[in-house]
């Protein structure tokens, strides 16, 4: 009994609501039609509801539709087409029928609640049963599934009472990426792709253009909120900057409206992302226009890229040339000639049809009080207070039901591009497709429990709930259809622009591109710009940035405290290049390139070395080749004239290498020059210290030579066997040698090789030697430094000694020029870099060179060649010989003041001692006087040398016996000298040869035989030694002349 009770209440319960809902939704505001099976159906009719302030003093009344929609009411009609379509299918749902009940939202969430608490309330009275209790005689069945709403933010509200009894929903025009989620929106489904592929599809359009500069306008609800989300996630990717972000309503307060229009209209974007429906962006749309703010583009959603609403022809001003996104068009056969049939009377089952008659053609049906159209509370006047009819025909005039409907243009006659139409039809089809699963399904294959299947006749939502998941159907335009997890279709967009027609002046949408998104990334888009009007008449494409395009050569400096997208151009730095235009960053050139000019780009490096062919390496190679020709030109002349006295006394073998050592330097220098290989840099450093140390060494064993022979004052067979030619050239291979251990120890351990710099200048590479180690090129020129210091110190030490024409002064001259040169490479080598390192060696090696071989070589070859009198016995043994007498002298005249001192200091007597001052005078400013004897001027050629003392002059006569021309001559001289150098005492020489000069008195002496030498034959790498048969001199002092000769 108590059960009997709850129920009786339950159901009075769900009758007190029905009727209260049918009550609010009486029969000319639903369409509505009988059936086996009852789909629901939620369409905008309407645009909105009037605004009314509920104070609550009166029960609430329910709100007023307002603002006929005629596209709503065209995709009403689509389902009804489809259903009917259906129902007369030979193939489909075969003895079935299926009926409807179509509700209006009103465009709003509280209308469609109203209407889905319809559908919610019959379905549980057809569960309960209640037949027996109540007398329900027009029986309604259940509804199984709804078609709708338009609305994202209505169909999430819908799905969430629907999810609730598991009631399937399948909406034509929800996209918004919410509704994907299956934990919250249980039954829910569509046939319009998802807008996260819509938000997408507009990043990609910008980027397409090169903007980055947008502002974007959003409704808000549950549509406009996430769909602005995704794309500010894909603009962030692409960094596109977004300067405003609004949110917008049909039902916002004017101020608020105002606000965002102030915005738009003070911001620098010139491009407006707006996702919305057609009803929430009039209101601001007509702000706009009514400021007249022009120069903008819109980039429209889908909601209402076709909306009538928006796109009127007052308005083309400010929104021509609006880039919008449509859904693919679909084809319905018959579907224009259904749509031309509608007509009050002849559409019993839609109530909607009256109000649609009455708007097409402005005029009312009068049909008395009780069939009053609900659009007769809309017209009527309240200001009058008078009847409904009256107030109607005041305003508009009755209607005669013969208007014909194609001679009007609305929207709802637009059937030219099917897009939710289609999508109204889709969806019809769907659930027919899976009633028709169950219909067929054959037991043991189904999609429930054990492979059961569901009871057509008896078929539960959320049965058909199950098919709809599992549905795989081919449409009629040959498209699989096929829901994925989400309940998502994934469909294609089309790519609109506003147009304005020439014929009519209303707006035409031109499709110019298509967006697919089965493609890979990257080839989803497709526009054909010949085709874009922007504004409505303009072929250029307009710039929205917040900076100016960087061109190549540049990139995008951050500005501080801007946005990303708002940037300055900042060259690219030297080695960097940039190929594009807004450039994020400059490229770094590789290695061995350079930025160009304009860093746009990167081109390769100047090779940089010293050439052949530049004017420096030029001068350097002709400099090198005229030292070359020079020295060989010396070894010539040397070669020729190699018997002659002057070559014979400079050593002529050791002159011959030493000539050879300046080759091998001028030549040297060449391996500096050209561009730098491995060998070259490993040869040059070599090659270049050898053959100095090998010049060097030459000329430090001649000149110390030369000091050991003078200094020994009367050379002897000792000094000739100590410094022989073999010796001379074994202390020349010696010092070179040491140079060569250094070199390949140098190249064994740390080889040279060459080297690409790339440190010292940026757009040049330096092709150079690395040298490997620092310190064995250090130990290389130290070393000949070295030798060069010795060298210096023994020609120093010789510089007045006369021997081959005091040779020593010259070579003290040529290495005061080689420290010269190598003191001032060593900071031009340091302070130098790339080819002019090589460059300064180069010059270096050869002003050493040169100070060599003129120094020592040039003034000899001037004699040779051009004062060939010179060149003779005579005055290399005069020079030689007044040389030895002067050191004899002095050393005598020494010994003397020392006995004298002595002597003075015994007997007490006082005794003026001159100082002594020897002056010798050249054979060549003296010339020598010829004998008055015709025999002794053909035996004997001679010459005088004066000495002078402090008190007295010592005037030297020399004279110098011609060899004889017969043997036996030859030997009785040979026997004589033989004889005299056996009696020699060099002592005894020297104190007789200078006896006179200690006293006073004249005195006249002739000695014989007194410092006599033996006279040996001179081997050629000898040079010529004092070898005079007879020498005389004349002393003078105190007025007295003294002759004495002297004999070697």
């Amino acid at each position: 009994m108590k059960k009997g009770m709850m129920t009786f209440y339950s159901c009075c319960l769900i009758l007190l609501v029905f009727t209260w809902n049918t009550s609010a939704y009486g029969p000319n505001q639903r369409a509505q039609k009988k059936g086996d099976i009852i789909l629901g159906g939620l369409f905008p009719i309407h645009f909105g509801v009037a605004a009314k302030d509920q104070d609550l003093k009166s029960r609430p009344e329910s709100v007023e539709c307002i603002r006929y929609n005629f596209r709503g009411f065209r995709w009403l009609q689509a389902m009804i087409f489809a259903i009917e379509e259906i129902n007369s299918s030979p193939t489909l749902l075969p003895n079935m029928t299926l009926g409807y009940r179509i509700f209006d939202t009103c465009n709003t969430v509280s209308k469609a609640l109203e209407a889905t608490l319809s559908f919610v309330a019959q379905n549980k009275i057809d569960s309960l049963n209640l037949d027996e209790f109540c007398n329900c005689s027009d029986h309604i069945p259940s509804t199984i599934a709804v078609v709708g709403a338009t609305g994202s933010g209505i169909s999430t509200a819908v799905a969430n009472l629907l999810g609730l009894f598991y009631i399937p929903q399948v909406s034509y025009a929800s996209s918004s990426r919410l509704l994907s989620n299956k934990n919250q929106f249980k039954s829910f489904l569509r046939t319009i792709p998802n807008d996260e592929h819509q938000a997408t599809a507009m990043a990609d359009i910008i980027e397409y253009f090169r903007w980055n500069w947008v502002g974007t306008i959003a409704a808000d609800d549950d549509y406009g909120r996430p769909g602005i989300e995704k794309f500010r996630e894909e603009a962030e990717e692409r960094d596109i900057c977004i300067d405003f972000s609004e949110l917008i309503s049909q039902y916002s307060v004017e101020e608020e409206i105002q606000q965002v229009v102030e915005v738009i209209q003070n911001s620098t974007a010139k491009v407006i992302v707006v996702f919305s429906s057609g009803p929430d962006l009039e209101p601001l749309i007509k702000e706009i226009v009514r400021r007249n703010i022009t120069g903008r583009i819109w980039l429209a959603s889908e909601a209402w890229a076709s909306s009538s609403l928006i796109a009127m022809p007052e308005f083309f001003h400010v929104i021509g040339g609006t880039i919008g996104f449509a859904l693919k068009a679909g084809q319905i056969p018959g579907f224009r000639e259904f749509l031309q049939k509608v007509h009050p009377k002849k559409s019993t089952n839609n109530g909607f049809a009256k109000e649609f008659w009455e708007e097409t053609f402005n005029c009312y049906l009068p049909e008395g009080s009780k069939n009053l159209p609900a659009s007769a509370s809309f017209h009527k006047g309240h200001e009058e207070g008078s009847g409904v009819g009256n107030s109607t025909a005041a305003f508009r005039p009755p209607c005669t039901g013969e208007e014909n409907i194609t001679n009007v243009e609305t929207p709802y006659m637009d059937y030219t591009h099917l897009r939710i139409s289609y999508n109204v039809y889709l969806a019809v089809y769907s659930i027919a497709h899976a009633l028709q699963d169950i219909y067929t399904c054959t037991p043991g294959k189904g999609l429930f429990t054990n492979g059961s299947c569901a009871d057509i006749k008896k078929v539960e939502a959320w049965q058909v709930l199950k098919h709809l998941r599992h549905l795989n159907f081919t449409s009629n335009m040959g498209e699989q259809v096929d829901f994925d997890e989400s309940g998502d279709l994934i469909g294609n967009y089309s790519i609109i622009n506003w147009h304005l027609s020439p014929e009519d002046g209303s707006i035409m949408f031109e499709e110019v591109g298509h967006y697919n998104v089965y493609a890979k990334k990257g080839e989803r888009l497709f526009i054909n710009e010949n085709k874009i009007l922007w504004s409505g008449f303009s072929r250029e494409v307009p710039v929205s940035n917040c900076s100016k395009d960087c061109l190549p050569g540049t990139r995008k400096g951050i500005i501080e405290g801007e946005p990303t997208c708002c940037f300055q151009c900042v060259k690219c730095s030297d080695g960097e290049y940039s190929d594009e235009t807004d450039a994020s960053a400059c490229e770094k050139c590789p290695e061995d390139f350079w930025s160009n000019e304009n860093h746009t780009s990167c081109i390769p490096k100047q090779i940089e070395f010293l050439s052949w062919t530049e004017p420096f390496g030029i001068a350097l190679t002709l400099f090198a080749i005229l030292g070359i020709f020079l020295t060989s030109f010396v070894l010539g002349v040397f070669t020729k004239f190699r018997n002659t006295p002057i070559v014979k006394a400079t050593n002529r073998e050791l002159s011959y290498l030493l000539l050879f050592s300046l080759l091998c330097c001028f030549s040297s220098s060449l391996f500096f020059i050209g561009q730098p290989q491995d060998w070259t840099c490993r040869l040059r450093q070599p090659a270049f210290g050898i053959s100095f140390v090998l010049c060097i060494s030459c000329i430090l064993v001649k000149t110390n030579r030369i000091l050991l022979v003078f200094e020994a004052k009367i050379p002897t067979s000792l000094h000739r066997k100590w410094w022989g030619l073999n010796l001379q050239f074994l202390l020349v291979f010696l010092c070179t040698f040491v140079q060569i251990i250094i070199c390949v120890i140098w190249l064994y351990t740390a080889p040279p090789s060459s080297y690409r710099n790339h440190e010292l200048e940026d757009e040049i590479i330096f092709l150079t030697c690395h040298e490997g180690s620092l310190m064995a090129l250090g130990f290389l020129i130290g070393y000949t430094c070295l030798l060069a210091a010795i060298c210096f110190f023994f020609a120093f030490k010789s510089r007045k000694l006369p021997e081959n024409f005091n040779e020593a002064k010259f070579i003290t001259f040529s290495m005061l020029i080689f420290f010269i040169v190598w003191i001032s490479f060593i900071p031009a080598y340091a302070s130098t870099y790339g080819k002019f390192v090589s460059a300064v060696e180069v010059i270096a090696i050869l002003a050493a060179s040169f100070g060599q071989l003129a120094c020592i070589f040039f003034n000899k070859v001037y004699i040779i060649l051009f004062k060939p009198s010179r060149n003779t016995i005579e005055e290399v043994r005069c020079s030689t010989a007044a040389h030895a007498f002067k050191v004899a002298a002095r050393a005598t005249l020494r010994r003397s003041n020392v006995s004298r001192k002595r002597s003075n200091s015994v007997g007490g007597s006082t005794g003026s001692t001159p100082s002594s001052s020897i002056s010798s005078k050249s054979n060549h400013e003296d010339p020598c006087p010829l004998p008055t004897s015709t025999e002794r001027q053909q035996q004997k050629r001679g010459c005088k040398q004066k000495v002078s003392f402090g008190s007295g002059t010592v005037t030297l006569s020399l004279s110098f016996e011609e060899p004889q021309k017969n043997s036996v001559a030859n030997k009785n001289a040979k026997h004589r000298n033989s004889l005299e150098v056996q009696n020699s005492d060099d002592s005894l020489m020297r104190h007789r040869a200078l006896l006179p000069l200690q006293n006073s008195e004249p005195l006249g002496v002739e000695e014989s035989g007194v410092g006599e030498t033996k006279q040996e034959v001179q081997s050629p790498e000898e040079p010529p030694l004092p070898s005079a048969n007879s020498q005389n001199f004349i002393g003078s002092g105190g007025g007295s002349v003294i002759e004495n000769t002297i004999r070697f």
